[in-house]
C-alpha cells in the first residue's frame, strides 16, 4: 500500500464514492424543503454534526473527507430546518434521504440528529451562498439562496432581524399563555359581527392569534407551532398584549359587560388617536427622523399627490363609447329587443344583493355603471400615490419587487358629497379598484374595501387634508419616528390636484352602513342594483 496517493487518485476515488451526486443532493433537498425559498427556515441545537457525518463513514475515507470548507458549512448550516405550520413536525433542509449507497450511514444519523434537535430561532442572512462552493480544484458542500430569502434592510443586519423575531417569539408564546381560548373566540366573534367600531382595523390579528392558539392546542410540538406563526407573521401581529387586540382581550377576560367593552374599544380607536401620536414630536424625534430619512433614502417617498385613474389597479372599467354601435344607414333604428328591454327595464324593481354577488355576476357583463350620490354624509375617498413613481417604498403594502406606493384618505365621520365636486343624482362610475392593500393579496389585514371611481370626484378641501402618511400604514422600520412624520403629513400638501381623476365612494367590507344605489347597462337593459353588505 502506497503511503502517499496523488491528487488525481483522491478525485478517482471520490467520483467512485459518488462525491457530485451526493452535493447535487443537499442542493436538491434545500430546494425541495424551502419550496424554492418560499419556506422560512429555522436554526436548531444541533451540534457536533460534522464529527457525527465523519464518524459514520468508512474509516479509510474519512481523511479524504476531513475538509474545514465542509466543516464550517455543516456547523453552520447542517443543523436548518423547516416546520409544518399545521404539524410543528420539522424536516432537514440539506440532508436528504436519496444519496449514493456510501453516503447513506453517515447523512441519516445526521438527519436523525436534526431531527429531534430543538428549534432556537429563525433562520436569517444576507449572504447569497451558505458555504464556499469552490476551493482551488476541490468542490464543497454549499446551496445557493433563492433571492426570497436573502434577508436585505438599510438600517437591521440580519442578526438584529434575528433577535427581534425572537422577542416576537417570546411575546406570542407569553400571550398564548395569557388568554384562554374562549376570551379569543369571544373577540373575534364579537369584531366580526361589527358591533365593535373600526373593529376591521383589528380582526385580522384577532383571527391570526385564534388560529394559533387553536393549532399549538395539545400539540406535542406547540412551540415548533410559534415559531413557523412568528416567521411568517405580519408586521405587529406577534406584539398581542401590548396591541389594541391585547386590550380588547384583557377587558373581555376580566368580565367585563359588553357595554363597557364597547365603549372603551370605540374610544382608543377613535380614528384621531389610534396609532397616532397625541403630542408633538420633540426635537429629539426630529433630529431621529432626518437621520433614518437620509439613511434609508426615502426623502422622496415622502412627497405624495393625487392619483390618476390610469394609474391605479382597476378590476372594472366602462365598456368604450361606441363599442356596441352598429355603423351604416340604419344604426339609429331601435331593434324589438332594446326597445321593449328599455321600457321593461325602467317598471323593473331594485335589485338588492352583496357586493360580491354583484362583483361575481353583474360586473362582467357590465357596460356602463351609475352611483346613486345622496345629499347626506358618507365615504368618500381619493387614492394617493409618490409623487416619484421610482422613490423607496415606505409603505406596508410596497416593495422593491412589487411596487405598490398606492394610498387612500377618507375623512373620519364621512363627508359630504359637495366637498367633492360632486351634487345629487346618478354619476357615471368611470373605474372600480379594491383598496390598494388588496391588490396582490398580501396585506389584507390592513382592511377590506372597493372604492368606485366617480367621474369628476376630487376634494376641494385637500389643502387642509395633508397629505395621507397615517403611521399605521407605514413600514414597521418608520414607526420609532412615527410622531414626526405625522406631524409632517398633516402640514404638507397633496400634488397633483389638478390631474386627479381617482376619486369616489369607499365601501368598506365591516361596514354596518351599506346603503349604495348602482344603475347598470349592459347588452340586455339597465337594471338597478343596491348593496347591501360585502358578502
Amino acid at each position: 500500500m502506497k503511503d502517499v496517493i496523488s491528487m488525481e487518485e483522491i478525485d478517482l476515488e471520490r467520483e467512485e464514492d459518488g462525491y457530485e451526486e451526493f452535493l447535487k443532493s443537499i442542493s436538491e433537498e434545500f430546494l425541495k424543503q424551502t419550496k424554492h425559498g418560499t419556506r422560512p427556515m429555522f436554526t436548531t441545537d444541533a451540534a457536533g454534526l460534522f464529527d457525527l457525518f465523519l464518524d459514520n463513514l468508512p474509516q479509510n475515507a474519512r481523511q479524504h473527507y476531513t475538509c474545514n470548507a465542509c466543516r464550517n458549512f455543516v456547523t453552520r448550516f447542517g443543523g436548518l430546518v423547516t416546520i409544518g405550520e399545521e404539524t410543528g413536525a420539522q424536516h432537514s433542509v440539506m440532508w436528504s434521504t436519496r444519496v449514493p449507497p456510501f453516503f447513506e450511514k453517515a447523512v441519516d444519523a445526521v438527519r436523525k440528529k436534526v431531527k429531534s434537535a430543538r428549534v432556537t430561532g429563525v433562520f436569517v442572512t444576507s449572504e447569497h451562498c451558505l458555504g464556499i462552493p469552490v476551493t482551488g480544484s476541490w468542490e464543497h458542500m454549499s446551496v445557493q439562496l433563492p433571492h426570497e430569502m436573502i434577508f436585505s434592510d438599510p438600517i437591521k443586519t440580519s442578526y438584529q432581524r434575528a433577535a427581534e423575531l425572537r422577542e416576537d417569539r417570546n411575546m406570542l408564546r407569553d400571550a398564548i399563555r395569557k388568554y384562554d381560548l374562549e376570551t379569543v373566540k369571544t373577540a373575534v366573534k364579537l369584531l366580526r359581527s361589527e358591533q365593535l367600531y373600526r373593529s376591521e382595523k383589528v380582526l385580522g390579528v384577532a383571527e391570526w392569534f385564534l388560529g394559533v392558539i387553536q393549532l399549538t392546542q395539545g400539540k406535542r410540538r406547540n412551540q415548533n407551532i410559534i415559531w413557523a406563526k412568528v416567521a411568517t407573521a405580519p408586521v405587529g401581529f406577534c406584539h398581542i398584549s401590548s396591541s389594541m387586540i391585547g386590550t380588547l382581550l384583557d377587558d373581555i377576560q376580566s368580565g367585563m359587560n359588553f357595554g363597557e367593552v364597547s365603549r372603551r374599544f370605540a374610544e382608543k380607536m377613535n380614528p384621531t388617536q389610534y396609532q397616532r401620536p397625541q403630542a408633538a414630536p420633540t426635537e429629539r424625534n426630529v433630529v431621529q427622523a432626518e437621520k433614518l430619512v437620509k439613511k434609508l433614502g426615502i426623502e422622496r417617498s415622502l412627497r405624495r399627490r393625487f392619483a390618476r385613474l390610469d394609474e391605479v389597479n382597476l378590476i372594472w372599467k366602462p365598456a368604450p363609447i361606441g363599442s356596441n354601435r352598429r355603423s351604416g344607414i340604419f344604426s339609429g333604428v331601435a331593434t324589438k329587443t332594446n326597445r321593449n328591454m328599455g321600457r321593461f327595464s325602467d317598471a323593473a324593481p331594485e335589485v338588492v344583493m352583496t357586493w360580491e354577488k354583484f362583483r361575481r355576476t353583474v360586473l362582467p357583463r357590465a357596460k356602463n355603471i351609475e352611483f346613486l350620490v345622496t345629499g347626506k354624509s358618507d365615504s368618500y375617498a381619493a387614492i394617493l400615490t409618490a409623487e416619484d413613481p421610482c422613490a423607496p417604498p415606505i409603505l406596508q403594502w410596497d416593495s422593491e419587487r412589487q411596487r405598490n406606493p398606492f394610498s387612500w384618505y377618507v375623512y373620519s365621520g364621512g363627508s359630504y358629497p359637495h366637498r367633492w365636486n360632486l351634487t345629487p343624482g346618478f354619476v357615471k362610475v368611470t373605474g372600480i379598484l379594491l383598496q390598494p392593500n388588496m391588490w396582490y393579496g398580501n396585506s389584507e389585514h390592513n382592511g377590506k374595501a372597493v372604492i368606485f371611481i366617480l367621474d369628476g370626484a376630487k376634494d376641494k378641501h385637500y389643502r387642509n387634508a395633508g397629505i395621507g402618511l397615517f403611521p399605521e400604514i407605514l413600514k414597521s422600520s418608520l414607526r420609532e419616528v412615527r410622531a414626526t412624520i405625522e406631524a409632517y403629513s398633516q402640514n404638507e400638501t397633496l400634488g397633483g390636484f389638478d390631474s386627479a381623476s381617482a376619486c369616489g365612494i369607499r365601501c368598506q367590507s365591516n361596514s354596518k352602513w351599506w346603503d349604495y344605489t348602482f344603475r347598470v347597462t349592459d347588452s340586455t337593459g339597465t337594471t338597478t342594483y343596491k348593496l347591501d353588505r360585502w358578502d
